[in-house]
Formats: C-alpha cells, structure tokens, sequence
C-alpha cells in the first residue's frame, strides 16, 4: 500500500518528536554521572526520590513547549505532571511514538520511579515527617502556637479538635520556660485525643533588624468610640492591676498598675476622680471585678501617665505605676537618605540613622544594593558605604511618608550575607528543640553548607534521626534549591517549607506565584513534601472573617503536604475553616491535576 504524502509528512514528524525525547533520555543518562558524588551521600530512603530530582532538572533544563504541544495533538502526554514520576513518564510516551510510527519498542530503561510509586513515596515521606493525615484530608494543618498555648491548655485542646496535626513552635518569641510549658499541653491534648501531633520548632536564623529606637514617654490613651453626632457608643476600658509594673495589655484591654491595697477597697459602681496630663478633669467608674483585676470604664477621652493621682471615694488617693514606654519610630519619605550602622545605642525618632542588629552584613553591601524594610513596606537602595555604616536613599514609602519603628525586619535580596544560617544564639536554643521536638526548621537556608551545618549539629546532640524542615525564604535560598534539597536527602526525614512573607519581600510581590510553583514542582519531583506558610486565612483568624481572596488562597494550599496558619485571637475558627476547604478541594485535585470528578453544577437530569 503506497503511502499519501500526508501519511509520509505525519511519520516524518512522530520520528522528529522521537528523536528529541530520545536526546532527552540520553541526556538523563548522562546526568547521572554529574551527581554522582551528591547522590552517594543520599539516604537510602531517597536514593531513587534522588534520581528523579535529577531526572526533572535534565527535563526543564529544555524548552519543551512545543514538543509539549505536538504531543498534545496526537493525544500523548506532554510531560507537563511528569514530577513525580519523569523517567517513567518519558519511556510511555517514547514507546507510544513507536508504536504509532509502526516500529517494535526498542529500548526501555528500568524505571527509577514508576506511576503509582512515585506518589505513594510522596506520601510515606509526609507520614513520616508529619505523622498521618486525617481521613478525607491529605494535607495536615500545622498551627503556630500563641503564647497563650503555655497556660491555656483548653486552647491547646480546641485547636486539636479543630483538625491541628502539627504544632509550630517559633522560637523568635517567648522563652523556653514557655515552650516547655506549651510542650506539655501539646503532648497532653494529643495523648487525650490519641492523635498523634508532632512539634516543630523554628530556629530563628541571623534575621536582620532594625536597633533600638529612644522611647517616648510612659502614657496611656484612653478614647472612647463616638457616633458622627460625638456621643459616646462605647467607653474607653482598661483593667487596674495590683503590679508594680505591667509589660503590655490584656489583648486589646490596657493594663494599668496601682498598689493592691488601695484596689482592695475599691467596689462596683465607685467612681474615681483624676486630672490627666493636659490638665483635664476627668472620672472612671469602676465595673466590675475579675481574677485579673479591676475594669474600669472612661467616658471621656484620657491621658495617664506614670504617676497620675487617682482619687477613690472616701478621698483614698494612689498613684498609677509604671506604664511601659510609648514605642516610637523613624517616618521615612521618598528621597530622604536614612544611616544604618553596626551601633545599637537607641537613636532618637527625630533623626536619620537606625541600628542594624547583623553589623556584618553592611560589610557585605555594595552600593546599588536593595534595601527592603518592615516585610517591604519601605523600599531603599545603598548610596555609600563607610566602615559599620551604610547611607540609604529611601526609593519607596507612602505619599505622606512610612513609620520605621525597632525590631522591624531587613532583607537585602542583592546581597551575599557572610553569615550561615545557624548562628551562635541558634546553637543554644538547639539544645532544646533537640531534647523536646520532633521537628527543626531551619531559616534562611541560602546554601547546601547551611543543610550540612544543621545536620552535624544534630548528630552531635545524638539526634541523627530528627525531622528537619527547611524555610525557603530568600532569593538565594530558592536559586539553590536543587543542591540543597540534594543536601537534605542524606536525612531520612526531610521537608521544606514555602515562608512566603520574606520570600514575598526578596522577590518580590510579582514573581511570588511562579517562585512558590517552581518550589512545589521540585519538591514533588524529589517526594520531598512541602508545607505552604504564611498568611493562609491570616484575616480570619486575626478578625474571624476571612476575606474571599485568602479563602481561594487556602483552597490552592491544599496541593501542598501541610499549610501553616499562624496565630491570632480566632485561630480555633480558622483551623476548622481550613479544614473544611482542604476536605471539599482533595476531590477536585491533586498537585497539578485536575480529577474529574461528576459535576455539582449541571446535570442532565436538571436540563
């Protein structure tokens, strides 16, 4: 049978095709022998995990889009949800070419991961880092613990029935009297729900921040909220406590200290004169009274200060204490050239120059560099550079100009910081997390050396076998992930985090979505699981309503192993929200694929 020209032209073109997979597989082949070092040190858990990686990397190193399309158009797969399982993936769609072009399959390597492995490894190496999933939910929700976790062991148990599988410990905050404390809860509600529920513990990392600034004075402002005619809606509160001196509120509740035995006689409904620091005559009635201590209500708007007389009836008069300082800031504008310097003296908020809390990373600056401020809020480029000093040039800031206040992030998304990821203050709170977690995370991970460093560390302390999860949150960090996942894999559990603020921040905003994706594919690709963080329904568990924004934010999380929600006062709310969107989405998909399952939305019966 002669063939028509078009059947001549459509085999010339399936053999095209043929041939470049064909160069494709070489090249895997040939792959091999370039990694041969790191995957010798791979744990055997992840050998063949390994190869994959590697295959995947061979794989997008080629632009394959229109091979991808012309695979398309003949009904073969093109590649494009190979991560999991790449080699096996290419010999199916080599072998169909051959049979489609009429020639016996000549060659097929032994797969490094076929279909169903590459998936059930995926979950295996979830399990074992994370514990198991729940039924209906692959993805487990792990919960950043608020300082209340320490004390509140109702708190504990309620995000535990909400659907929590993980507790986060971010070791930045609190002390380690308090994680101990939080530990215990945690342990204990587990125990009680008998669930498993594994803790992880953030290293803090060398974070770059702003220095001291000079405090403002020891006053408190108390308003009551009006309606637009200015009458009083609802009255200032605060609560009187019998401390020498309190550190912050009662949530939103201001906390003002006065002697015990003057609030021994005080009773519901006395009221209490005062003049505040302008001068005005003002009274507080007394409402009621809890363990915590007296609340009181203003009607009026009020100055206290440390020290301000307050008068009980019966002429009983005392002092208010000591009111922690007002914390003040730096406002930057447009143009303004601000000093950054090794010195941590508090600076006025008057001035142009504030503390950097890493001294060596200004050695490392180049002029030109960018310098993000307060998750980049603030947006700078160096200027000039002097020895432990760094000038400036404010480049964007608010029309009327952006308050820097102390302890405020930095990112130098152009820089090569000196400095590794475990610092000396890392090396100490590391003895703990190696005594009471199951899980390190590691921040700042920049480099396969920062991996290796964590993992000595472990060993030393005699926890070879600890999980380790790495924080992907820097532009250098994400550029070497394949090394550093290579890095990882020598441990037996491993997983990587997508911190998604700083990350934000040193990529910025525009590029996120493409740089989380890219983090996913190469995860998969090494069934490595990952766990998607930062501000997933952060509105609703600050406000206990979410925004629809984040609702179809935390629906996408779901393609990752774990999601993170960090706390805040309706974080309870937010775990049995996130749970109930995880469950509805496992049916719609999986990682990239969609699953077809039977429509809600039309049916045939309803026409």
């Amino acid at each position: 049978m002669t063939q028509t020209a078009d059947t001549a032209q459509e085999l010339e073109r399936l053999r095209q095709l043929l041939g470049q997979l064909e160069v494709l597989r070489a090249e895997m082949r040939h792959r091999y022998d370039e990694f041969a070092p790191e995957l010798e040190r791979i744990h055997p858990r992840h050998r063949q995990s390994a190869a994959n990686l590697v295959d995947y990397l061979t794989l997008r190193d080629f632009d394959l889009r229109e091979v991808q399309e012309a695979l398309a158009e003949i009904g073969l797969s093109s590649m494009g949800r190979a991560e999991e399982h790449v080699i096996s993936t290419l010999e199916r769609v080599i072998d169909n070419l051959h049979v489609l072009i009429g020639e016996p399959v000549a060659f097929r390597t032994e797969a490094a991961v076929g279909f169903q492995e590459g998936r059930h490894t995926l979950t295996e190496n979830a399990s074992a880092l994370l514990g198991p999933s729940r039924p209906g939910r692959p993805a487990r929700i792990l919960v950043t613990m608020p300082s209340e976790a320490a004390h509140d062991y109702a708190l504990v148990e309620g995000l535990l029935t909400s659907g929590m599988d993980c507790a986060r410990i971010n070791c930045s905050h609190d002390t380690a009297a308090e994680w101990s404390a939080m530990i215990e809860n945690i342990r204990r509600a587990a125990h009680e729900a008998r669930r498993d529920c594994p803790i992880l513990m953030d290293l803090p990392g060398p974070k770059l921040r702003t220095g001291p600034i000079v405090a403002g004075p020891r006053v408190l402002r108390l308003s009551p909220r009006r309606d637009d005619w200015g009458r009083v809606v609802d009255p200032a509160r605060a609560v009187l406590v019998g401390d020498e001196r309190v550190v912050g509120p009662l949530g939103d509740v201001p906390l003002i200290p006065m002697p015990r035995t003057w609030l021994a006689t005080l009773r519901p409904g006395d009221r209490i004169d005062l003049v505040d620091t302008r001068g005005a005559h003002r009274r507080a009635e007394v409402e009621f009274v809890t363990e915590v201590g007296w609340w009181v209500r203003f009607s009026d708007t009020t100055y206290l200060a440390t020290g301000t007389l307050l008068v009980a009836p019966g002429l009983r008069e005392a002092r208010v204490g000591e009111l922690p300082e007002i914390a003040q800031a730096l406002r930057l504008r447009v143009g303004e050239v601000l000093t950054l310097t090794d010195d941590l003296t508090p600076v006025p908020a008057t001035g142009s120059r504030i503390g950097c809390t890493l001294g060596a990373a200004l050695e490392a600056v180049h002029v030109g560099d960018r310098v993000l401020f307060d998750d980049g809020k603030i947006g700078a480029s160096v200027v000039e550079c002097r020895p432990g000093e760094v000038d400036v040039r404010i480049t964007t800031a608010a029309a009327g100009g952006t308050k820097l206040r102390a302890e405020k992030g930095i990112n130098l998304p152009d820089t090569a910081l000196p400095a590794g990821a475990i610092t000396a203050e890392d090396e100490v709170t590391l003895d703990f997390v190696a005594a009471h977690a199951d899980i390190v995370a590691l921040s700042f991970v920049n480099s396969p050396d920062d991996v290796r460093s964590l993992l000595e560390h472990l060993s030393r302390r005699g926890r070879g076998e600890m999980g380790i999860v790495l924080k992907i949150e820097t532009v250098r960090g994400f550029e070497r992930l394949p090394d550093i996942l290579l890095a990882a894999m020598a441990a037996e559990r491993v997983g990587v985090m997508v911190a998604r603020g700083d990350l934000a921040v040193e990529c910025g905003f525009e590029r996120l979505a493409e740089v989380q994706e890219e983090i996913l594919w190469l995860s998969e690709s090494a069934h490595v699981p990952v766990i998607w963080a930062t501000q997933v329904l952060d509105q609703m568990a600050r406000t206990g309503q979410p925004s629809r924004a984040e609702v179809s934010d935390a629906a996408m999380a779901g393609r990752a192993e774990c999601v993170m929600l960090n706390k805040g006062p309706h974080v309870a709310g937010a775990v049995a929200a996130l749970d109930s969107i995880l469950r509805r989405m496992d049916s719609f998909q999986h990682k990239k694929t969609a699953l077809l399952r039977r429509l809600t939305s039309w049916s045939p019966e309803g026409r």
